[in-house]
């Protein structure tokens, strides 16, 4: 069983092991439904009880955690308590991202390189930081935000607004009721994600997402807008930094702090002109929308590693990965990440063969005439895999009039450019592009 976020690529991959029979996906989307291989289950991710009765009555043999809710709320302790083999970190081992307080804590007192930093519950104290400091700086939501509750500010006025909307204008609700504030930290950013079995450490292929929403890395944050995989900057001598200087002291202080992790470990990284990486955030999980490019690339067995991490027998694995470069972009409903409109009819689809390329669902699902609609900010990833380097690489989204045509370009290493959306269009196919 998988319990899905946003994406539809994960439960795309368990399916296709010789190891399994059966992937039941809750509460799946739009693109599940349609996929033949796996059956939607009507329950929320966060319905843990109900989660815990589907997979006891129909012997579900492994559990793979997508979204960070549920891992938050304990369904590893719920379902482990009850004899279930499930692959992802406990409750208090998921603080790492539940809880970006703890996470700076944890991070200082094991001497991991992260972002200078102080957490405040009260805005006068906060604010005052602030104008100690000076801009650009950075300001966090606590909790869990859905991608959202970060604010990079590069003025004064703009970080004091953030403070007062979280800590007084309850704009992440309860996960805003206690910030970060931390240093703005300057180089390139990277996803470097890790399976984890509490003692071993497998790391995936490493990918760069871009989370702003607007033209030119402008705008307020998301939940990412597209990324592709490899990271160029994720050097040999970077990685080994990172494994050196980051995953092995997580993994070792969370086991020292009784909170020993198992699970997708995803460490987004800052790293500078020499090269050094330090922690901006954790994830317990992959990412969206890096999943989508890492599993396009992925050739190995993903049931067979979760299996082997839930036995502590990951030093016994190796991953293996297509050598092609994969990149995505994600289609948005209009206004996202703020307020935006469901329930909108997607013209055009299926898109499975455009341009040998791969739509993946996200924020859809079927309405009661069968037809695919709206039913979230994310509504859909375009992916792609091939060899980038020596030429531009462009992918373009559109699905009606309501949807701005999205652009995403790969980074200098592949000669492109960034993430962007442009002009409007009334179009309904999603071509891809590739420039010699």
């Amino acid at each position: 069983m998988v319990t899905a976020g946003a994406s539809t690529r994960w439960p795309g991959k368990a399916a296709q092991s010789p190891l399994v029979e059966t992937v039941f996906v809750a509460p799946g989307n739009a693109g599940t439904a349609l996929e033949p291989a796996l059956q939607n289950v009507a329950i929320g991710v966060t319905d843990i009880p109900a989660l815990l009765d589907f997979a006891q009555n129909e012997k579900i043999d492994l559990t793979i955690v997508g979204p960070e809710a549920p891992l938050v709320k304990g369904v590893v302790d719920t379902f482990r308590a009850a004899g279930l083999k499930i692959f992802g970190p406990t409750a208090g081992a998921a603080q790492l991202e539940g809880s970006k307080a703890f996470t700076k804590d944890f991070l200082a007192r094991h001497k991991i390189p992260t972002a200078e930093y102080q957490n405040f519950t009260e805005v006068e104290p906060a604010l005052a930081y602030l104008r100690e400091k000076g801009a650009p700086i950075v300001i966090k939501a606590d909790g869990l935000a859905a991608g959202k509750g970060v604010i990079v500010a590069m003025t004064l006025e703009e970080a004091e607004a953030a403070v007062h909307d979280m800590l007084a204008g309850n704009a992440f609700g309860d996960a805003g009721h206690r910030i970060v504030i931390e240093e703005f930290l300057d180089g390139e950013e990277a996803s470097f994600i890790v399976m984890v079995d509490g003692e071993h450490v497998l790391p995936m292929a490493t990918s760069q997402d871009h989370k702003r929403v607007g033209d030119k890395d402008t705008g307020p944050n998301t939940g990412g807008m597209g990324a592709y995989s490899p990271a160029p900057v994720v050097t040999d001598d970077v990685h080994q930094r990172t494994m050196e200087r980051i995953i092995w002291p997580t993994v070792k202080g969370m086991a020292a702090e009784g909170n020993t992790y198992t699970g997708f470990l995803y460490a987004g990284l800052m790293i500078d002109k020499q090269g050094n990486p330090k922690v901006i955030e954790f994830n317990c999980r992959f990412g969206d929308p890096e999943t989508q490019p890492i599993m396009l690339r992925m050739k190995s067995d993903l049931v067979e590693l979760c299996l082997a991490a839930c036995e502590s027998k990951l030093d016994e694995k190796t991953s293996e990965w297509d050598e092609r470069a994969s990149l995505g972009v994600v289609m948005a409903a209009g206004g996202y990440p703020g307020d935006y409109r469901t329930g909108d009819v997607i013209h055009g689809l299926p898109l499975e063969e455009v341009a040998g390329g791969k739509v993946f669902h996200a924020g859809t699902k079927l309405a009661d005439d069968e037809q695919v609609v709206t039913n979230g900010g994310r509504v859909l990833w375009r992916h792609r895999a091939g060899s980038y380097r020596g030429r531009s690489a462009e992918t373009r989204l559109c699905l009606n009039d309501r949807y701005p045509l999205g652009r995403l370009l790969l980074p200098e290493r592949y000669r492109a450019g960034a993430l962007s959306n442009a002009s409007r269009t009334n179009a309904t196919v999603l071509p891809i592009a590739f420039c010699a």
